[in-house]
């Protein structure tokens, strides 16, 4: 792998990981929000909603349409992270147990 790629791939995870990143794409695969619905559902302030969506929405993880005045994000179709995440979600509920033992050897 070359320095570059895993540049990529680093960005990638950090993007994900992050957990208010992570807490909107989980909300959002359930459907497309408003800045203000994200901010209600997830009891985060605006501002932080609002900086988080905007570095998900560069990285391709999410969309914005404009609806009047509104803007209204959705997980981009395109991006398969919709497929990360659901194999993520597998692979967690497989390996549950050996990473919970994991945790605690590692911290």
């Amino acid at each position: 792998m070359t320095k570059s790629s895993f540049i990529l791939y680093e960005t990638f995870f950090k993007t994900i990981s992050n957990k208010t990143r992570f807490e909107i794409v989980k909300l959002l695969i359930k459907g497309p929000r408003s800045v203000n619905e994200i901010s209600n559902q997830l009891n985060f302030e605006q501002s932080r909603v609002s900086h988080n969506l905007k570095r998900l929405e560069c990285y391709g993880f999410i969309t914005c349409d404009c609806k009047g005045k509104q803007r209204i994000y959705s997980i981009d179709k395109k991006s398969h992270i919709l497929e990360i995440i659901k194999g993520i979600d597998k692979y967690i509920s497989k390996y549950n147990k050996r990473l919970k033992e994991c945790m605690g050897k590692h911290k």
